[in-house]
C-alpha cells in the first residue's frame, strides 16, 4: 500500500532538492545545535575531572536527622580532626623474621612522617599472638578544622602509603592495606578510569548494535557523536554544580551517568532516524523530510525525556543524600541528551543528506506505509488475532517470574562482599579479623550527658556483641594528650581504660564513650549490635545518649534506603501516571500501562534474585537496589510506552482503535526493539566495574528492559488494548468514536 500525502509533496515544488529551510523555529534549532556542539566539545575533558568533586563517605550520604549524623556533629567539638581509620598488614604465614619486624618498624616511621596522617591518633604497631602478622595503623585526615579533604586526595594518600611502606620488603613478606582507608583505596581503584572504561565498553556495544540495525557503515556515527557531546555537556554542568555544593556527586552516580546518556541518547536517535527515513520516502528535499520527522517525533521524545527527568527528580524526596544525588545528576544528563538529540542530531543528519543511509538510501517512492508488510506487520496480525490468549499468556509468564521475589536478599552485605573481585584491602581486612582479637579503630561512638557516664558504660557493657575485655567500653581518650605523654614517656601502664588525666573533658555537659565491638565493623552482626546498643542507652534515664560511629552510619544508610524505597516508588508511579494521562488524554490506558510496568518490574526483580543467588552467587543486594532498579527500569522503560501509545493514538484517530493498534505496533515495533536492546546492552556494561551493586543494577535493568521490550510492549500492551478496544481511551472522545 502507498501513502500519497499531498500534491505539495509530489508536485513541482518537490523538485527543489537542495532548498534550505527558512523561518525562526528552524533558525532557533540551528543556533541551539551550534551552541550545544561547542559546549559538548568543551565539556568532554570535564568527565575526567568529576572525581575531584565526588563525595563517597557514609556521613555525606546521611540525612541530618540520622542518629549517627548527630553523633558525628557532636564529636567534632571534641576532635579537631576526623580521620579514616586503617592499617597496613605485614604477614608471613611461617612466622615473622627479624628482617620482617624491622621492615614493619620502618613502615611505621614512614607513616608517622607522611603529611595527611592524623598523628594524634597513631598507635604503636600491633603484633598477632601467633607471630605471623603485624598491623601498622594509618589514620588518614578526613576533616580538619571544619575543612573536608576530597575523596580523590584521600585515595591518593592511601596509595602513597601503600607504595612507600611496601618498597624493598624482605622476600616472602606480604603487605596489604586494610581498614576503612584500605577499602577507600579499593573503591577508588574500582572506579578509577570508570568513565573511560564504561564509555568505551558501552560505545563498542552500541556501535555493533547500530551497525546491525541501520545496516550502514556511516549512520551510526551521528547518534554516537550526539551522545558523546551530550555526555560532555552533562559533565561540565554537573562539575560546576557539584564544585559549588549545589548537587552531591558520588562514584556511583558518576559511573551511571555515561550509561544513562548513551542509552537514552540512542533511544531518541533511533526514533528520530526512523521517522526521518520514513519521510525521505515522501519528500525529495531532505530538509523538508527532517522538519516533518522532527515535528512527528518531537512530542514522543520530549514527553519521554520529561518523564524520565521527573522520575529521577522524585529522588529529591529521599532522606538519603546518595539517593538525592542521583536525581539531579540523572535529570541533568537526560536534559543535555534531549538538547543534543533535538538540535545537533537533526541538523547534522539533514546537512549530511541521504548518503548517510548508504547502501540502503531511501528513495522518493511513497513506500512509507509499513503497516501492510514486513516482520512486524505479521507480529501485529498474530497479536490481534490471538489477543486474549496473548495477554493472558504473557501475564502468566511474568507472574511466574514473581516467584523469585521471595529469595531477593536486599538486606545489604559487608564491604568485602561488595566487590566482584578480591582487592588487596579485602585480603588485609580478612587477615586483621583472623589474627587480632578486636578492632579498636572503629568503635561504636556514644555521646551522652557527662553526669550519666557511669550508667551508660554499665548499660553498654551488658549488651551482647560488645567486647567484654578490659578497656572495651571507656570514655574517649584525648589523643593529643596521649601523643604528648607518649613522647615524654609518661604514659602509665594500664590494662583497661586510660587514666582520667588522658581522657577528654566534658564540653557543654556532654562527653563521649567508645565501645569496641566484638565483630567486624562492616558485618551484619555489628549492625545488630548497634541496634541493641541504641535500645540500651536510650533507656538510661537522663543520659540523652546516642550511638554513632562507622557501623552505626552504615546501618542508618541501610535504614534510610528502605525508607526512601517505600516513599519514592509510589511517587514515581503517580508522576508517570499523570504524564501518561496528559499525553494520551485518557485515564484507563495510563492505569493499564502502570499495571504492566509494575508487573514487569516485579518480574525483573524475581529473575534477578534467582540469578544473584544461583548464577553469580552474590552475598545479597544493597537495600537501595530495588529503588534504583525501579527508577531506571520504570523511568527509562516508560519511553517505550510513550513511543508505542502515542503512535497508536495517532493511528487510531485516522483508522480506528483496532486498526490503530496494529498499525502502531507495526511501525514502532522495530524501533522499540532496537532501542530496548541498545539500552539493555549499555546497562549490562556496568558489569565491567568490579562493584557488586553496579553489576546487580546493570543486570536487573538489562533483563527488565529486554522483558519489557519483547514481551510487554510487543505483546502484552497491544493485545490487552485490542481486547479492551476503544474504551481504553476513556474518558476522551476517542473512546466513543466509530471504530
Amino acid at each position: 500500500m502507498t501513502d500519497v500525502r499531498t500534491s505539495a509533496q509530489t508536485g513541482p515544488g518537490a523538485t527543489r532538492k537542495r532548498r534550505l529551510p527558512r523561518g525562526l523555529p528552524v533558525f532557533a534549532v540551528l543556533a541551539v545545535a551550534i551552541l550545544a556542539f561547542l559546549a559538548g566539545g568543551v565539556g568532554g575533558p570535564y568527565q575526567g575531572k568529576l572525581a575531584e568533586v565526588e563525595k563517597n563517605d557514609n556521613a555525606s550520604y546521611l540525612p541530618g536527622s540520622a542518629e549517627s549524623t548527630k553523633v558525628l556533629a557532636e564529636s567534632t567539638k571534641f576532635n579537631k580532626i576526623e580521620n579514616v581509620p586503617g592499617f597496613m598488614i605485614f604477614h608471613r604465614p611461617s612466622g615473622l623474621t627479624a628482617a620482617d619486624r624491622a621492615a614493619a618498624g620502618r613502615a611505621a616511621e614512614i607513616v608517622a612522617r607522611t603529611p595527611g596522617i592524623d598523628t594524634d591518633a597513631l598507635a604503636p604497631p600491633q603484633t598477632s599472638s601467633d607471630g605471623t602478622t603485624i598491623a601498622v595503623f594509618t589514620p588518614l585526615v578526613q576533616k580538619q578544622d571544619g575543612e573536608d579533604v576530597k575523596f580523590d586526595k584521600i585515595a591518593k594518600l592511601e596509595q602513597k602509603i601503600v607504595d612507600d611502606t611496601t618498597a624493598g620488603l624482605p622476600e616472602g613478606l606480604k603487605a596489604y592495606p586494610g581498614g576503612q582507608s584500605g577499602l577507600f583505596l579499593a573503591f577508588s581503584d574500582a572506579f578509577a578510569g570508570a568513565d573511560s572504561t564504561l564509555l568505551l565498553a558501552a560505545l563498542g556495544v552500541v556501535i555493533l548494535i547500530l551497525l546491525f540495525v541501520y545496516r550502514s557503515p556511516v549512520l551510526w556515527i551521528f547518534p554516537i557523536l550526539s551522545a558523546v557531546l551530550a555526555l560532555g555537556l552533562s559533565s561540565i554542568v554537573i562539575y560546576y554544580l557539584a564544585k559549588n555544593g549545589v548537587v552531591t556527586l558520588n562514584g556511583q552516580s558518576a559511573g551511571i551517568m555515561p550509561v544513562l546518556v548513551l542509552g537514552a541518547g540512542t533511544d531518541y536517535a533511533l526514533l528520530l532516524v526512523s521517522r526521518y527515513r520514513e519521510e525521505l520516502h515522501v519528500y525529495p528535499n531532505r530538509f523538508d523530510a527532517m522538519i516533518k520527522a522532527w515535528r512527528g517525533s518531537a512530542p514522543a521524545i520530549v514527553a519521554s525525556a520529561v518523564t524520565v527527568m521527573l522520575g529521577l527528580l522524585c529522588l529529591s524526596f529521599a532522606s538519603l543524600e546518595s539517593d538525592k544525588s542521583l536525581g539531579p545528576v540523572g535529570a541533568i544528563s537526560i536534559a543535555c541528551t534531549l538538547v543534543l538529540s533535538m538540535s545537533f542530531l537533526p541538523v547534522a543528519l539533514s546537512l549530511a543528506g541521504r548518503w548517510v543511509f548508504w547502501p540502503r538510501k531511501p528513495k522518493v517512492d511513497q513506500m512509507v506505509d509499513l503497516a501492510s508488510h514486513g516482520f512486524w506487520a505479521r507480529v501485529a496480525s498474530k497479536v490481534d488475532a490471538n489477543r486474549r490468549p496473548a495477554w493472558i499468556g504473557v501475564g502468566l509468564v511474568l507472574g511466574a517470574c514473581l516467584i523469585g521475589l521471595g529469595s531477593l536478599n536486599a538486606h545489604g552485605f559487608n564491604t568485602a562482599q561488595g566487590f566482584t573481585n578480591t582487592p588487596d584491602a579485602v585480603i588485609g581486612q580478612d587477615l586483621y579479623a583472623a589474627k587480632f582479637a578486636r578492632d579498636t579503630s572503629t568503635p561504636a561512638v556514644i555521646t551522652t550527658n557527662a553526669g550519666s557516664v557511669d550508667a551508660v558504660i554499665a548499660a553498654v557493657s551488658k549488651v551482647p556483641g560488645v567486647d567484654s575485655k578490659p578497656g572495651a567500653v571507656c570514655v574517649q581518650v584525648d589523643y593529643p594528650k596521649l601523643a604528648a605523654a607518649a613522647k615524654s614517656g609518661t604514659v602509665p601502664p594500664t590494662d583497661g581504660c586510660a587514666p582520667e588525666s588522658l581522657r577528654i573533658q566534658p564540653i557543654d555537659g556532654r562527653t563521649i564513650v567508645n565501645a569496641t565491638l566484638a565483630d567486624a565493623f562492616d558485618s551484619r552482626a555489628a549492625y545488630a549490635t548497634v541496634g541493641r546498643l541504641r535500645d540500651a542507652v536510650h533507656g538510661v534515664a537522663g543520659a540523652d545518649a546516642r550511638v554513632g560511629g562507622v557501623s552505626a552510619a552504615t546501618l542508618d544508610v541501610q535504614d534510610a534506603s528502605v525508607h526512601d524505597r517505600n516513599l519514592i516508588i509510589p511517587i514515581v508511579l503517580l508522576v508517570i501516571f499523570l504524564v501518561l494521562a496528559l499525553l494520551l488524554r485518557a485515564i484507563l490506558a495510563p492505569v493499564l500501562l502502570i499495571l504492566t510496568v509494575v508487573l514487569s518490574f516485579g518480574a525483573a526483580l524475581g529473575l534477578s534474585a534467582i540469578a544473584f543467588n544461583h548464577l553469580f552467587h552474590f552475598a545479597g543486594a544493597d537495600p537501595s537496589f530495588p529503588l534504583f532498579t525501579f527508577v531506571f527500569l520504570v523511568a527509562l522503560g516508560i519511553d517505550y510506552n510513550i513511543f508505542l501509545m502515542t503512535r497508536i493514538r495517532e493511528e487510531s484517530l485516522r483508522h480506528g482503535t483496532r486498526v490503530g493498534i496494529s498499525r502502531g505496533l507495526t511501525v514502532t515495533g522495530g524501533v522499540i526493539t532496537s532501542a530496548g536492546i541498545v539500552l539493555a546492552a549499555t546497562f549490562a556494561v556496568l558489569g565491567v566495574l568490579p562493584i557488586v551493586f553496579l553489576a546487580e543494577l546493570g543486570f536487573a535493568v538489562a533483563v527488565g528492559v529486554l522483558m519489557d521490550t519483547i514481551l510487554v510492549r510487543s505483546v502484552l500492551v497491544p493485545a490487552l488494548s485490542a481486547d479492551i478496544g476503544k474504551k481504553i481511551w476513556w474518558p476522551s472522545k476517542l473512546a466513543n468514536a466509530e471504530d
